[in-house]
């Protein structure tokens, strides 16, 4: 079995710790046989960014968006096991955007 260093740099001038620390919660627990290790990593200038075993998942400056928590989930899945079922986290996704319309 895979096992996977997940690194989630984050914003400490935006207060971002708390989300950090919470994705990292969800990970372990969906995936605690798969993970050797989520390290939480300050960063600043709006940095958020989830990175498996160095590769980069997700980049909010680069989606423009923070991650659903199921495209992060399914993410990690495709490395780590893709066969494997998550639930109701692998419905699609709905990015629903704003407008003012």
């Amino acid at each position: 079995m895979k096992k996977v260093t997940i690194t989630i740099t984050f914003c400490t001038q935006c207060r971002w710790l708390m989300r950090a620390g919470w994705v990292a919660q969800e990970l372990l627990v969906t995936f605690e046989e798969n993970i050797a290790q989520v390290a939480l990593e300050p960063g600043t200038g709006g940095i958020f960014r989830v990175c498996v075993d160095g590769e980069v998942i997700w980049d909010r400056k680069e989606q423009g968006r923070f991650p659903e928590l199921r495209e992060l989930k399914q993410a990690v899945r495709d490395i780590v096991d893709p066969d494997r079922s998550l639930g109701h986290s692998d419905s699609p996704v709905e990015v629903r955007y704003d407008t003012d319309e």
